[in-house]
């Protein structure tokens, strides 16, 4: 099952000069700034600092009064609980950052990593499955792992009981990645501590999360995109019908990626997701030859899973300063967009492009409104360019 490429109607823009990690971190870890609007508000101000303070007149114009970025003490305790744990900080764009996350949308504008980084360089397969798997289910993700592993490739996995933990023990000497929900620095689940030590020694533990972060369930599905978007294709070993494996799975199919599965007993509720890939077109796995055979065969073109959008062109001009753009906006105008935008979103959340589309009005016009709701409290983005009612 071959995935759709990225369908953002904003390209990611290199800073224009070397930020202070601080001030990269201030603006990251200011209230109601996730990746996506780092990334809008950047490409905006050219610099964080710039950014920054441009931020409080921002947050202003959508409705949000006595704005605050988050204080440096803040950037610089986590820069200095960093050092103490030996992380290394990867900022977007710099020397270091793996470059598979470079054509995300919601890249993460930073990472804490733990370990090798060369791994990041090397090629990678993300391998995901039940906690609660089966024996079977079990055999055969360490199975994937120690012969994908011993053919060259990365092992991806989130350090989770059952598959996870599986995939990481039995890929750690040929090299293995566990991206955390939580701090690189919080072991979590508690089970696999010995293994997380281990991977720090022999492999890589990433993080987009600040230091010593409890990882929440919101973390989860963000998480989840940065495992995807590390690797060239997924194998789903096992997996419920409504699991987080599938929305790694969906997730991985909006970037781009490869969706492969194992097929499991149709009386086994853990493979009924695997099945229901499969189904869909997801090639089926029985060994690591069906993997690497079928990433070096060109997937057959599929149907889409949401019509084309139209997006600017590369390197199209982004809007004007937020500050400049909410003075020249007529406030009845935007009040309706913002009035027309909430009553089409819901609980559910819907990809941007296609809120866009529905609203039949330009990009250069709803960006703007919907970063003005973000700041607001009204919306929240979640991983893969999907908006929801906050």
């Amino acid at each position: 099952m071959a995935g759709t490429t990225n369908s953002s109607t904003h390209p990611l823009l290199p800073p224009t000069t070397e930020d202070d990690p601080v001030a990269w971190l201030r603006l990251l870890r200011s209230r109601r700034v996730g990746p996506a609007t780092f990334h809008r508000l950047l490409g905006e101000h050219g610099t964080a600092e710039a950014a920054l303070a441009a931020l409080p007149e921002v947050a202003r114009a959508a409705g949000v009064e006595e704005y605050r970025p988050c204080p440096a003490g803040v950037a610089e305790a986590e820069l200095a609980a960093g050092r103490k744990a030996g992380a290394r900080l990867l900022l977007h764009g710099r020397p270091g950052y793996p470059a598979a996350l470079m054509d995300l949308a919601d890249a993460p504008p930073a990472l804490w990593a733990l370990g090798d980084t060369e791994l990041l360089a090397r090629s990678a397969l993300a391998l995901v499955g039940a906690r609660n798997a089966s024996s079977l289910g079990l055999r055969m993700a360490r199975a994937l792992a120690r012969d994908l592993g011993a053919a060259g490739q990365v092992i991806v996995s989130g350090l989770a009981r059952g598959v996870d933990a599986a995939v990481h023990e039995a890929a750690l000497e040929h090299g293995t990645v566990a991206v955390m929900a939580g701090g690189v620095d919080v072991l979590y689940p508690s089970e696999n501590a010995a293994l997380a030590r281990r991977i720090e020694a022999a492999g890589l533990r990433l993080s987009e999360q600040p230091m010593g972060a409890v990882p929440r369930a919101r973390h989860f599905p963000a998480r989840n995109r940065i495992i995807s978007g590390l690797a060239r294709g997924v194998i789903v070993v096992e997996a419920a019908a409504r699991s987080g494996s599938l929305i790694t799975a969906r997730t991985a199919l909006d970037q781009g990626r490869d969706v492969l599965a194992v097929p499991g007993h149709p009386f086994d509720a853990r493979a009924a997701g695997c099945n229901a890939l499969i189904r869909d077109g997801a090639p089926l796995v029985r060994s690591a030859e069906d993997v690497l055979e079928t990433l070096q065969t060109p997937a057959e073109p599929r149907l889409p899973l949401a019509p084309p959008e139209v997006s600017d062109p590369p390197g199209a001009p982004l809007p004007a300063k937020r500050a400049e753009g909410a003075a020249r906006r007529d406030r009845a105008t935007t009040a309706a967009l913002h009035a027309e935008i909430l009553s089409r979103l819901g609980p559910s959340p819907l990809a941007e492009d296609q809120l866009i589309r529905d609203l039949g009005t330009g990009a250069d016009a709803v960006a703007p409104a919907l970063l003005d709701l973000e700041l607001d409290g009204r919306i929240t983005r979640q991983p893969g360019g999907l908006l929801a009612l906050s």
